[in-house]
């Protein structure tokens, strides 16, 4: 009895060490097969990768071969714009600078703003807002909206504009007295033709009419207010024979006609 269970242990104990020497090939497979795997995703992800590689500089290559220019353009021509951009678009489509070309754009002396877009798949499109002269501005020298000085060769196009003068520096100090100017102007048809201002800033400016008005440096809006009542009541059927008018005074005006005997002297109430 004792030989018989001594048998059967000895029998069990063979069949498990057999066990254990035939997982030992299944345990390799599966590592095997686990490394396979693992380099086929390596290799999948390679390929992709390389793949977009590729198009990416494929798409770098494809070259600009349409410039479009819009805005209302008076005084920029379609094609210069699209000349002066070329050497930044040497690099393709993708590797154009569009800052650098809105800035090259912006300093040209016509153009106010500009902004440059990639239209795909191989187009610029650029936007041009001009400036927009309001005046002229010593010799040779405009003045935009916004008080800011800019040059530009057709100047001879622009010499119906009012002209302003002052000292350098005060070009917006004078573009919003010229616009407030205008303004109170406007109820009585007139309009500013010069407006100028000296070193200690005293204003002068010549109606459309002919009139001098000697502003002075204060009280602007007072000392306007004060010609238009004066000009409404007593002067607009005289306006051709005015010569100036000077309100420098603190409550009155001075008017003098274009014969030298007559110089009159108003006050008001």
């Amino acid at each position: 009895m004792l030989k018989e269970q001594k048998a059967q242990k000895v029998r069990k104990g063979g069949r498990g060490a057999t066990r254990k020497v035939a997982a030992a090939p299944k345990e390799r497979r599966q590592w095997s097969f686990n490394w396979l795997n693992r380099l086929l995703i390596l290799v999948g992800g390679g390929a992709v990768l390389a793949a977009a590689l590729q198009g990416f500089l494929i798409l770098q290559a494809i070259p600009v071969e349409r410039i479009s220019v819009t805005g209302n353009l008076k005084n920029t021509q379609t094609e210069a714009v699209q000349q002066m951009v070329q050497p930044a678009l040497i690099g393709g489509f993708l590797n154009a600078d569009l800052v650098q070309i809105r800035e090259q754009l912006e300093a040209l002396p016509w153009i106010y703003e500009a902004s440059v877009r990639r239209r795909w798949p191989n187009s610029l499109e650029i936007h041009v807002i001009e400036q927009l002269p309001i005046a002229r501005w010593g010799e040779g020298g405009f003045l935009n909206h916004e008080g800011t000085v800019f040059q530009t060769a057709n100047a001879d196009a622009w010499q119906h504009l009012p002209r302003l003068e002052g000292p350098e520096g005060q070009q917006q100090a004078m573009m919003a007295s010229y616009q407030r100017l205008g303004d109170l102007l406007q109820p009585l048809a007139l309009e500013v033709q010069v407006l100028t201002m000296d070193a200690r800033g005293q204003m002068v400016t010549v109606l459309s009419n002919g009139i001098e008005l000697q502003l002075g440096n204060g009280a602007f809006r007072e000392r306007v207010q004060r010609f238009i009542a004066i000009y409404r009541s007593e002067l607009a059927p005289r306006a051709a024979e005015v010569a100036r008018v000077d309100l420098r005074y603190q409550s009155g005006l001075a008017v003098a006609f274009h014969e030298p005997a007559q110089v009159a002297g108003l006050t008001s109430e």
